[in-house]
């Protein structure tokens, strides 16, 4: 007979900031491409333009690494806190976020000098804005990861591994919007 009962980390009230601060994350990134859809569709061309300096290498790589990342995450959430295992996973998640902004920034370098100009500059400061926003939460999210990894604790374990889900939810979304549509 399988267990139907919450996992115990989600009944404690710690969780209620999780999902508050998860919640807000989405309203946040959600009203950024909204912004960013609104714009594409009263410039479309400048946004055509703007996404075909783009490599979608990159961006297709990125997923691949949060992807990852976040299974990492959710396997770290299934092991008794403080396992050897749990800590390694912990470790694995904030290792591919590390790994996602390290091709970030490669990314970056290389769509500075052709995003630029005034004809880009709406779908340029969306871009930077949006993805530069996400960029700064993986980093949080994996200096977060580690520190847990070090100390952790059933709640915390589990509120980490929740926004991090958040984060992936938001780059999955986040592709479609800013690269393909």
């Amino acid at each position: 007979m399988q267990d139907t009962r919450a996992h115990p980390a989600f009944e404690d009230n710690d969780m209620l900031l999780a999902w508050v601060l998860g919640w807000s994350e989405l309203a946040a990134f959600g009203a950024l491409l909204g912004a960013f859809l609104v714009a594409g569709y009263l410039q479309p061309a400048a946004f055509s333009e703007g996404r075909g300096h783009l490599a979608l290498s990159y961006p297709l790589f990125n997923t691949i690494i949060l992807i990852s990342s976040g299974w990492c995450a959710a396997k770290a959430a299934c092991y008794p806190a403080g396992a050897p295992k749990q800590r390694t996973a912990l470790l694995g998640a904030a290792a591919g976020g590390f790994a996602f902004t390290t091709v970030k920034i490669t990314e970056y370098l290389g769509e500075l000098p052709l995003l630029s100009g005034e004809r880009l500059e709406t779908f340029s400061q969306l871009y930077f804005l949006t993805t530069g926003f996400h960029l700064v939460h993986v980093i949080f999210g994996s200096l977060v990861l580690i520190v847990v990894a070090w100390r952790p604790r059933r709640e915390n374990v589990a509120i980490i591994t929740t926004l991090w889900h958040v984060i992936d939810i938001v780059w999955l979304v986040m592709f479609p919007v800013v690269y393909a549509i």
